[in-house]
């Protein structure tokens, strides 16, 4: 299949090219830092971001919303969200 943008260069404002399924865990890391992530089941999402000290509470995000985040976890505890997908 051809790529117009194979040349283009990425950038956290471009189209990501690679998403994954995201299972919270209270300590285990996401396998790539992503761009965003998307949720599919709303709720509540707490994640901590690459450089941040502590976690965050995203509340209240809609089913097929997003949150523009680099997040580098995606917890368990305090997580009511589901099928959550992280695009890198």
């Amino acid at each position: 299949m051809a790529d117009e943008f194979e040349g283009s260069a990425q950038s956290v404002l471009t189209p990501a090219e690679n998403a994954f399924a995201v299972t919270p865990h209270d300590s285990n890391q996401l396998q790539t830092l992503p761009k965003y992530l998307y949720v599919g089941i709303g709720g509540r999402v707490t994640l901590r971001t690459r450089d941040a000290a502590s976690d965050v509470v995203f509340e209240n995000v809609p089913s097929g919303g997003y949150i523009y985040a680099r997040a580098s976890h995606v917890r368990a505890t305090g997580t009511t969200a589901g099928a959550i997908v992280a695009c890198a």
